[in-house]
């Protein structure tokens, strides 16, 4: 596989009440700001707000279903929460490529969430293990495209 500096990939998402309580029972993360209308009302911002790392986890399905794509190993995940995440936002994930490591087959990608307004609400950088499974070598035209 060859990566380009520059190259994207995104998905978007809503964020509904049941991704939330999923979240919540697979990870055990029963905070209230997350699962109860009346806490979450007396808080800073007065209603449900998605858990971070549910935000967060889009952008692992970025990676690892489109850039760099199945097979990836992450290495590390910096991430900055900048904004909160309320229930019925439509999040889009994108990873940017900054670097590429051809030798080790090391990938190092700018991550970031926005809401539909056009607010960032997450951002950081990912290095990946890219997937060793692609037998065709891919030139810098065809990356591009």
């Amino acid at each position: 596989m060859y990566f380009l500096e520059g190259q994207q990939a995104s998905m978007t998402r809503r964020v509904t009440a049941e991704d939330v309580e999923r979240f919540a029972d697979i990870t055990g993360d029963n905070n209230p700001l997350h699962l109860d209308p009346a806490f979450a009302a007396t808080t800073r911002f007065k209603r449900r707000i998605a858990h971070g790392l549910l935000t967060a986890s889009y952008v692992s399905a970025v990676l690892g279903s489109q850039l760099p794509g199945p097979g990836t190993i992450y290495l590390s995940q910096s991430i900055t929460f900048k904004a909160p995440v309320f229930l019925g936002d439509e999040i889009t994930a994108r990873a940017t490529v900054l670097k590429y490591r051809a030798d080790k087959h090391i990938l190092t990608l700018r991550t970031e969430c926005v809401n539909q307004d056009g607010v960032t609400v997450l951002e950081g950088q990912a290095v990946c293990l890219t997937s060793d499974i692609a037998s065709d070598e891919v030139g810098p035209a065809e990356a591009a495209s």
